[in-house]
């Protein structure tokens, strides 16, 4: 009886990690494509840019430290860890939704332009609802976990 609890126990944990890693990990890259690829071209409308650089900088922050804690074991410590876990990612994920959309936007008005600069643009659209998708999918998992 022992040996099954532990062996389910080490199970749970092995899929716990390996979440943890693929949201934390796609989270950070495809948010670190957002601002790179946003922060590459030619700002045309800086109060819609502006947002999508905001959004996707702090969330990469943020949502660094939280890999990080995870790393370090600072969930263990604290009962509430998974609401707080979920209430960012929920929040975070609506957030970049409104990026999304505004940088789909800037895309949208940038093609006229340079056709370099629509390209970045599209890349970074396609980056950003993606990236909007995977902050709701880390909130849900987590909620229902």
């Amino acid at each position: 009886f022992l040996s099954r609890t532990t062996a389910v126990e080490v199970s749970q944990g092995m899929v716990d990690i390996s979440m943890l890693f693929f949201y934390g990990f796609f989270l950070q890259i495809f948010g670190c494509w957002v601002w790179i690829l946003v922060a590459a071209t030619q700002v045309a409308n800086p109060l819609l840019q502006g947002w999508v650089m905001y959004v996707s900088l702090t969330s990469f922050l943020i949502s660094l430290m939280f890999l990080l804690s995870y790393l370090f074991g600072f969930y263990k410590r604290y009962e509430s860890w998974r609401v707080l876990d979920s209430l960012y990612h929920g929040t975070t994920g609506i957030l970049y939704m409104s990026a999304a959309v505004l940088q789909a936007h800037a895309t949208i008005v940038s093609e006229t332009e340079d056709l370099k600069n629509y390209f970045i643009n599209t890349a970074a659209s396609v980056f950003a609802f993606i990236t909007a998708l995977l902050y709701i999918l880390h909130a849900f998992s987590i909620y229902y976990h």
